[in-house]
Order: structure tokens, then sequence, then C-alpha cells
């Protein structure tokens, strides 16, 4: 399959590219530091043809989010359609939107208190994706640790969670792969989680 990734310098994109690649599918790692934007439509709409699926782990460095996920949604959806690609999976996190419920007490608080401005960009950029007719689906991680890729996590749309659950970045790209083709996963939302 050829992917596109938005957000392959960070952490977690990085991982996805280096696994996506092993497991042969060609890979195109659309960066600011290779002169993409994610929020600029003229970079996407350049990128994007002869594609089968575009992959967004995009990420802020700060708690301030200054609207990324939403303006790169509005931006890519759109240009998607455009382009004839359906397959779309965005990494979100644990604790945006309906996922919030399934949140334990202590990790929902803090998501209350530090992470407000960031969920709501990421709920906004959902919301675009969720009302469209691309064939989506949305990664809820929990807290993200560099641990290294065990295979062992959990995918589950409705998961039983306690503590302070976590999940490594190498996983999360796992699961990204794995979940490449269209089927399984298809416009769902699923939380993966360390096991």
């Amino acid at each position: 399959m050829r992917v596109l990734v938005l957000g392959a310098a960070g952490p977690t994109g990085a991982l996805f590219v280096q696994q996506a690649r092993a497991a042969g599918h060609e890979v195109t790692a659309f960066t600011r530091e290779q002169g993409g934007d994610a929020t600029d439509a003229q970079a996407i709409a350049r990128a994007l043809p002869g594609h089968d699926a575009v992959v967004s782990t995009l990420g802020v460095r700060t708690l301030s989010p200054h609207g990324l996920q939403e303006r790169a949604m509005r931006v890519l959806v759109p240009a998607m359609e455009r382009a004839g690609i359906r397959r779309l999976l965005v990494m979100s996190a644990l604790g945006v939107g309906d996922t919030r419920r399934f949140a334990p007490a202590f990790p929902r608080l803090m998501y209350t208190l530090l992470l407000r401005p960031i969920f709501a960009d990421k709920a906004a950029g959902e919301a675009i994706v969720t009302a469209s007719a691309l064939d989506w689906t949305i990664v809820h991680p929990p807290l993200l640790t560099n641990g290294p890729m065990t295979g062992r996590y959990v995918a589950a749309e409705a998961p039983k969670l306690a503590g302070f659950p976590k999940v490594s970045r190498a996983d999360v790209a796992h699961f990204l792969v794995r979940a490449l083709a269209p089927g399984e996963w298809s416009r769902k939302r699923v939380v993966v989680t360390g096991g």
C-alpha cells in the first residue's frame, strides 16, 4: 500500500514510517523539514496523488495547539475526497470526545485541568473526519511511552481501563500498520492500550 504520513517527523510518526516500510508498504513522509505543511491546502493537494491511504500522527509539543488538528483536517478531508483516496487513520488520544468515559478518574482529571485546549482541538478535527464519507479509523491511545514494541497491546472500542493506562508509541505504530487495510476498524474509534 502507498501511504502518505502527516506528522512523520514526530516520535510516533517516525516509528510508523519505519514499521510500515518494514512491512512492505511504500511510505511518503510529509514533514515540515521537507516543505510540507499539513494546514496548507496546496501542499496537501500536491502530496496526495499516487497514494492509497493517509495516516495522521500530527501533534503539538506545547499545551497550545493553535487549532492544528482542526485546520489540518479541514484541509485534508476534502482534498482526499477530491483525490479519490478513502482510507484515513488519525491518531488522537484517550479522553477526546466520547472516549473520555473510558478514562479512569485520575487521568480524566488531568485531561480536564491540563489538556483541555489540545483535546478540544482534537475533537474538532475528529468531527470533520467522522462527518465525511471517508473510510476512517481514529486511534485513541492513553499516555504514550518510549518503550519497545511488544505486540501485547489491547485494541477495543469500549475498553475497561483502571489506574493510569499507558502504551508505547511503538505499539501504537504497530497497530496503525495493522489497521491500514480497510476492514475490522473501518469507520470506528479504537482505544489502543498496553496489555
